[in-house]
């Protein structure tokens, strides 16, 4: 994942990152695989479950006179293959009580607000998580998984347009007929546009932020780019796709109904080591979706960064957001 999408969007301020798993961008083999196994719903399989604990949080050192200060942090929700508790939230006294909300039912932020920080003068928040995540294994048997007929309303906009998932761009429009035209079943259409993605576009890591069309002008891309290719072109076929962020990684799901009308999300991994409809993967689930709105923000966000703002500053405030895993010490050290 690009770097700058943990970045914050910062008025007068300067950023330090804390983000230990920031850049990774191939899936790690599991440290532990407690032998503990969970079977969820049919076709669905959760497996070797992992206990984590996280530190979310911001640290903001002001020099000068700073009044305003308002900021957001991206804790993470609970879905299937994730439980999570926070055991615990810490906040100096300069910073009023922390405020949630959920956006999109696909990302929480924690608001926090500091009315005025004088020269010198330092505020901080953190929040200790618990997490438990489980692997998601393919299912034993893809009988009767198929598009929806009649698409769920809380799944109809994973069919449309998002930023950087160009799925009228007419290259993509023509792609998207071509591959798995001749599959026999929505399984293996996914299936087949995911093999496809994987081998069209090659593995390039990059600061610069492209689409889905850009990627396949040029062949070339990281796990966003192959994560929006492959969702465009499931889009495109009537298999609602989205995307998932994990720290410094993001990878694709799309969504399927059994002959039963249930509807369940099955990921894979577009830029890595090969894993369709399961994932080996245990850092924590930031958001899914990719198209997001952020109250004070006109345009839909792709990824809900952390932010901060300040109505005033006499001098360049210091900020640092923090998302690291604290219960362990030999934490793989990802590449940029």
């Amino acid at each position: 994942m690009k770097s700058k999408m943990f970045s914050a969007v910062i008025a007068l301020v300067t950023v330090i990152s804390s983000n230990q798993y920031s850049g990774e961008l191939l899936a790690q083999p599991p440290n532990q695989r407690p032998t503990k196994h969970v079977v969820a719903r049919e076709n669905v399989s959760l497996v070797h479950p992992q206990n984590q604990r996280w530190r979310f949080g911001m640290e903001i050192t002001s020099p000068g006179l700073t009044t305003g200060i308002s900021a957001t942090i991206t804790l993470p929700l609970e879905w299937p293959e994730q439980k999570v508790v926070i055991v615990s939230q810490e906040k100096s006294d300069n910073v009023r009580p922390v405020r949630m909300r959920t956006l999109g039912n696909g990302v929480q932020q924690g608001i926090i607000s500091i009315t005025r920080l004088n020269p010198g003068e330092s505020a901080h928040v953190y929040f200790t998580i618990d997490v438990e995540r489980s692997i998601m294994e393919a299912p034993q048997s893809i009988s009767g998984l198929a598009r929806p007929e009649i698409v769920p309303p809380a799944v109809r906009k994973y069919l449309l347009v998002s930023p950087f998932i160009e799925i009228r761009d007419p290259a993509i429009v023509k792609v998207s007929r071509e591959v798995g035209y001749d599959a026999e079943n929505d399984w293996q259409r996914a299936e087949l546009i995911y093999d496809w993605v994987r081998e069209r576009i090659r593995y390039q890591f990059d600061e610069k932020q492209r689409g889905a069309a850009e990627a396949l002008k040029i062949g070339v891309g990281d796990c966003e780019e192959l994560t929006s290719l492959f969702i465009a072109m499931c889009r495109n076929n009537g298999i609602p796709a989205r995307a998932v962020w994990i720290p410094g990684h993001c990878y694709p799901e799309f969504y399927l109904e059994n002959a039963a009308g249930q509807g369940f999300w099955f990921p894979c991994q577009a830029a890595g080591t090969r894993a369709f409809g399961a994932m080996p993967e245990y850092r924590p689930v930031l958001q899914k979706g990719d198209s997001i709105r952020v109250p004070g923000n006109s345009r839909p966000q792709r990824y809900v960064a952390e932010t901060l703002k300040a109505v005033k500053a006499t001098a360049n405030p210091v900020v640092k957001f923090i998302r690291e895993r604290v219960d362990t010490e030999n934490q793989p050290t990802p590449d940029q």
